[in-house]
């Protein structure tokens, strides 16, 4: 005992600490989805090996280690989509504004600008609400989503009311899937987005989800008016915010586009 207490060093607290730490991420990365299963399995399966390893059962010990030898490729395989948001939030401004004072010194190599007009957008969505005309609309930032673009028509058209309103009018060819406005271009229609497997609303219907689903993987926002309600909603960061007023809709945007200073000059 006296000389497990002599080995036990500082860095050795250190080490559980950070350990521990990392435990609790990696759960609150995977909670409420069907992944904390496998997490406990995994864990279940490690405590078990090191436990047999101890009481020197080798044919168990040798059977559970080689399940932990690949264990690391099987992690990546079953947790690519919660890895990969992972990875992308560490890439994203977002990250950076909640924890800009560990990281300031990395603000500048994210930063970037984006360019918008506000008042065609929400007269848009003013005028489809009214008449409950159904649309999906993304606007990009540091992620123009090209991948998604090219499952539509290109447009590369200039943003304006008429435009929007005639692109998700019932009869349009266009109308089912989203927009994606990139620096203030409709970059392309009929877009087919990933839909989000959260819970939602019992009144959320595909458009909902998808405007989750494209947010939850990338620093997008995305904006709905339904076509049962006529209610307007947004969704960024992997959360939807139903049925807004149009002054919150235009308060949420230019926030997080980052144009109140622009919106000063236009007034000025």
């Amino acid at each position: 005992m006296t000389t497990l207490f002599i080995e036990f060093r500082i860095l050795d607290i250190v080490d559980i600490v950070l350990v521990a730490t990392l435990l609790f991420a990696i759960y609150q990365i995977v909670k409420g989805t069907a992944a904390i299963n496998i997490v406990l399995g995994l864990i279940s399966l490690f405590l078990m090996w090191r436990l047999f390893s101890f009481l020197e059962m080798e044919l168990l010990s040798e059977i559970l280690g080689a399940f932990i030898s690949v264990g690391l490729v099987a992690l990546i395989i079953i947790f690519q989509p919660e890895i990969r948001q992972f990875l992308f939030a560490l890439g994203t401004p977002t990250f950076f504004n909640k924890y800009g004072m560990r990281f300031n010194f990395l603000k500048p190599l994210l930063a970037t600008s984006v360019e918008l007009s506000i008042d065609p957008l929400i007269t848009a969505c003013r005028k489809m609400a009214a008449i409950k005309q159904g649309a999906l609309i993304v606007i990009t930032k540091q992620n123009e989503l090209k991948q998604y673009v090219n499952t539509g028509d290109l447009l590369d058209a200039m943003l304006t009311t008429s435009i929007l309103e005639n692109i998700f009018f019932k009869n349009s060819p266009l109308h089912d899937g989203a927009v994606i406005i990139t620096n203030n271009r409709i970059v392309s229609a009929k877009c087919i987005l990933p839909v989000s497997k959260k819970r939602l609303a019992d009144a959320a219907g595909l458009r909902h989800r998808a405007a989750l689903g494209i947010t939850e993987i990338s620093d997008c926002m995305a904006i709905v008016v339904s076509e049962e309600t006529g209610h307007i909603s947004y969704s960024i960061q992997g959360h939807i915010f139903y049925n807004v007023n149009l002054t919150q809709l235009h308060e949420v945007i230019v926030n997080e586009f980052n144009m109140k200073d622009a919106d000063k000059e236009d007034k000025n």
